[in-house]
């Protein structure tokens, strides 16, 4: 577990004809504590000769460096219309409440930006005017609870204020129920032409905002619908950037993808009953979501055969007439009542695109794989592409320039999202942080096979010892939730320590009480593998259980798996594994001072075939198989942290 570590490259200052260099500094000098980063400098170049040249680009780009900078100071440069692209909405929020308007004050550049989301994240002025008018609003609000009539009336008030309509700009948070009651997803909406309110509609207005701007944030989702619907959400645009890239594969799976589940149907037959009048049709509707729900858990972790098991194809084939006569009947109504008639659209609205989903799932085309998700509460049926590539080439690869990047790339990654050879350039622009020096991992190559008896108990006295070592300060990541429980209930008992798991708090909540802490531990699973952004004394030890491969049984993996062939392994697995534990790693560093360990309790990791591509994909730290060294180095810090 020792190899040298190659010399860091060595920092240049910006050169004359290097334009998007020279801007880069220009904005990073009005930064508090302004420093030149080598890997900033050389991704905004990058991404400058990628716009010029027509090229994408594949950029990894390690914690620390700046990538939102280095994207978005050579793209606006270019006078090129651009949309970003993020994994979350919090990190959407970030551009354009922070790095945007700083950018617009400091660049010296002259441009427009706005943010667009989903027509769910906004409140919907025509749902609101049908509440407070009409028998039929009167009657909706009564079979309420009462907190959430009181929750819809703030909600009414704020709508008159708000400029935006975004739900995020509150400063409380709604029940899902009232957020619901007040907003209309974009299977609802039958769009602007059609509605009274569709001129100050929030939604219609963030469209508006967004047609007329040079830089468009939305989120990685809504880009994928706007890859499925043909390009029909957002403007025409020349560069798309793919921040957090990472999940990109997954996310487009998702969203090219038709996802079938009953609430869906309860929710259909509730929209129903709003302007039909007839328990007979209203309960066909309903009727279908538990056939459904009976007919798809039992193959809840199961891909489906194709043609679909009758069972399932029966209930599809079945919801599919139904719907057909529900269509039926709404057309036939004829009202004056103008909120009626929204209600009338939006029924006609749901009700078309479950007919066009039931479609797809029931024809079983070529290419997609079906299978049961969810819970056996709340199944859901999913048919998604084994090969996202085909239409990522139509929607966007063969139509703009496209920017990936990340922290963590997998290797793979281009070719997994079909991204041709010869039209991409892949890049490593580093980190600037010292791993060498203020990290090392360890891997525990004395335990034994993950799968064997004696396993666990093992974790546990390692644990034991690291933790002590660290004076608490530890993130504790586990592969499952039995793994998770059984640590954190046996070292309760051996540690005086304050221990806090997944289960205790909401995930904000919970990381801000590690945060607040500077013994405590939290032990957690998957879901914070990533996006856990402790920097300081806090964090000083990482402990992972596993490598991270993925589920052997995962339905829709499994399918890409024997597509590959012998290929699978090296392809997806290792690929995705590393990405994995490379986002664990990076938990430990977040800024240039924070110092700390890795352990990786699986020995798999110093003495696997595939070892190699695993440890190269991890950031450059120090490398040890001896616990001691590991100790000693937890101990320094702590006693460093006191000073």
């Amino acid at each position: 577990m020792t190899d040298p570590v190659e010399d860091a490259p060595v920092d240049t200052a910006p050169v004359a004809d290097d334009p998007a260099g020279a801007a880069l500094a220009r904005v990073t000098a009005e930064l508090a504590n302004a420093e030149d980063r080598a890997g900033q400098r050389e991704m905004a170049e990058l991404v400058a000769d990628a716009i010029a040249t027509k090229r994408h680009l594949v950029v990894q780009a390690g914690t620390g460096t700046g990538k939102t900078l280095a994207y978005l100071v050579p793209s606006i440069e270019a006078d090129a219309r651009i949309v970003v692209a993020t994994a979350t909405k919090a990190l959407q929020d970030q551009l354009a409440s922070k790095d945007l308007p700083f950018l617009a004050e400091h660049l010296g550049v002259d441009f427009d930006w706005a943010i667009l989301k989903g027509r769910s994240n906004y409140v919907c002025l025509q749902r609101l005017r049908e509440m407070s008018a009409g028998d039929q609003g009167q009657l909706e609000l009564e079979s309420m609870a009462v907190q959430t009539k009181v929750e819809i009336k703030r909600l009414a008030d704020w709508s008159g204020m708000t400029e935006t309509g975004d739900v995020a700009e509150l400063d409380w948070s709604p029940s899902d129920n009232a957020w619901r009651a007040v907003s209309v997803g974009s299977d609802e909406c039958p769009g602007a032409d059609r509605c009274p309110l569709g001129e100050p509609c929030f939604a219609e207005q963030a469209r508006r905002r967004a047609a007329a701007s040079d830089v468009i944030v939305v989120n990685t989702h809504l880009y994928g619908l706007n890859v499925a619907s043909g390009g029909a959400i957002l403007p025409e645009h020349d560069v798309v950037v793919f921040d957090e890239a990472h999940v990109l594969e997954d996310i487009m799976s998702d969203t090219v993808g038709v996802e079938i589940a009953p609430g869906r149907f309860t929710a259909l037959a509730g929209i129903v009953r709003r302007i039909l009048d007839d328990p007979q049709v209203v309960g066909a509707v309903a009727e279908v979501s538990e056939a459904l729900r009976d007919a798809i858990a039992p193959h809840l972790g199961e891909r489906l055969s194709t043609p679909l098991p009758d069972s399932v194809q029966e209930v599809l084939t079945d919801a599919r007439l139904r719907l057909g006569r529900v269509n039926e009947v709404l057309v036939a109504i004829d009202t004056p009542v103008e909120d009626a008639k929204q209600r009338k659209l939006r029924a006609q609205t749901m009700t078309g695109r479950a007919i066009e989903q039931l479609d797809i799932a029931i024809e079983g085309r070529e290419g997609y794989v079906a299978f049961v998700s969810g819970s056996r509460d709340a199944p859901r049926l999913e048919v998604a592409p084994l090969d996202v590539g085909p239409a990522m080439a139509d929607g966007v690869w063969s139509q703009r320039t496209a920017i990936l990047t990340s922290a963590t790339i997998p290797s793979s990654l281009a070719s997994r999202v079909g991204i041709p050879a010869d039209e991409v350039t892949v890049a490593d622009v580093g980190s600037p942080f010292d791993y060498e020096h203020h990290s090392m991992l360890y891997c525990a190559m004395h335990l034994p096979n993950p799968n064997s008896e004696g396993f666990r108990a093992a974790v546990h006295d390692e644990l034991e010892a690291l933790i002590t070592a660290a004076g608490g300060r530890t993130l504790a990541l586990f592969t499952s939730y039995r793994s998770m429980d059984e640590a954190a209930e046996a070292l309760r008992e051996r540690i005086d320590l304050p221990i806090l798991t997944q289960r205790d708090l909401p995930k904000t909540a919970l990381i801000t009480a590690f945060a607040d802490s500077d013994e405590t531990c939290l032990f957690a699973t998957a879901g914070l593998f990533q996006g856990v952004d402790v920097p300081g004394q806090t964090l000083s030890l990482v402990v992972i259980d596993r490598i991270p491969f993925p589920r052997p049984d995962d339905p829709l993996l499994s399918a890409r798996r024997e597509q590959l062939g012998p290929t699978a392994f090296s392809e997806i697995d290792i690929p995705r594994a590393s990405m994995m534990l490379a986002q664990a790693c990076g938990r430990l560093i977040r800024s240039a001072t924070d110092k700390g360990v890795v352990a990786v309790m699986d020995p798999r990791l110093g003495t696997a075939r595939y070892r190699w591509d695993i440890v190269t994909a991890l950031p450059p730290m120090k490398r040890t198989r001896h616990r001691s060294e590991a100790e000693t180095f937890l101990r320094d810090i702590a006693i460093t942290s006191r000073v």
